[in-house]
């Protein structure tokens, strides 16, 4: 079955790998497994990848270990200043090893590919590409990027019959155990396993994933600005934009500002 079979017309690739003959080779098994495809760019490094994605491919085909910055890395990044009405890439994270593929599972990828890719392992990528590919053009594309920017954070809806939420966090500061009313969070910044709480009184750890805190605590007040970043919408003094259309939010009891990426500004523009 061709692309054009399956509803899709001409899609577009990028690739990011920094070894030169497992590029080429990806490029030549790619074009006899998807002869439609068209590769736009072929990048050497992360941050030439981030640089490459303007041009808006369709799917990037991801190493997670290369110069400048991992796969992963570029996933986040690219999703950060996706424009709001593209649909968002499909990503596929390439590996010489298999136990990054959990991660990249975890990161929103399509699928994962062990070097050197087999052609065998390469048609079963395609095809689940190119079924993601027809699916998205026959639904609406409102909301995708928001949609994949939580994917990404792995902020999952909470279960059909969820517990009481709770009201007061208990969060680490050294050997101290902190009680923060959730009332009295600003925002929430996840780093790696953590999950930082800054709130009145200053900041202080959670030691569980976004993803769980969120399933945790009654959300209603709260507002995603950033792949990794959760605000209390109570505590929103302002929004400010650039010349270049980014906004950063000023809010009340911090002193640093905190930026929203491209995905989540639609919540900040006037009414």
């Amino acid at each position: 079955m061709t692309a054009m079979d399956r509803g899709v017309v001409a899609p577009t690739a990028l690739i990011a790998e920094d070894e030169p003959l497992l590029a080429k080779a990806l490029v030549r098994e790619l074009a006899g497994a998807w002869p439609a495809l068209e590769i736009v760019a072929v990048a050497d490094n992360g941050i030439a990848a981030i640089e490459d994605a303007k041009r808006l491919p369709d799917v990037m085909f991801l190493d997670i270990k290369m110069p400048g910055k991992s796969g992963i890395e570029v996933a986040e990044a690219v999703a950060d200043e996706w424009p709001d009405d593209h649909p968002e890439p499909l990503f596929v994270f390439v590996t010489a090893y298999d136990e990054f593929a959990v991660s990249a599972f975890e990161h929103a990828a399509v699928d994962y590919l062990l070097k050197p890719a087999t052609r065998e392992r390469l048609d079963v990528t395609v095809a689940r590409l190119q079924e993601r590919l027809r699916v998205r053009a026959a639904a609406p594309r409102t909301g995708d990027m928001a949609a994949f920017v939580a994917r990404m954070q792995s902020i999952a809806p909470a279960p059909d019959e969820p517990a009481e939420p709770i009201k007061v966090i208990r969060a680490g500061v050294g050997n101290t155990v902190r009680m923060i009313p959730v009332a009295d969070v600003i925002c929430f910044e996840a780093t790696d396993k953590y999950v930082t709480v800054v709130s009145i009184g200053g900041e202080a750890l959670v030691r569980m994933s976004m993803r769980e805190l969120m399933t945790r605590i009654d959300t209603k007040d709260f507002k995603q600005i950033h792949r990794s970043v959760i605000v209390n919408s109570n505590h929103i003094v302002s929004a400010t934009r650039d010349e270049i259309g980014h906004y950063t939010l000023n809010l009340r009891g911090m002193k640093r500002t905190l930026n929203v990426s491209r995905a989540f500004s639609y919540q900040f523009r006037p009414m």
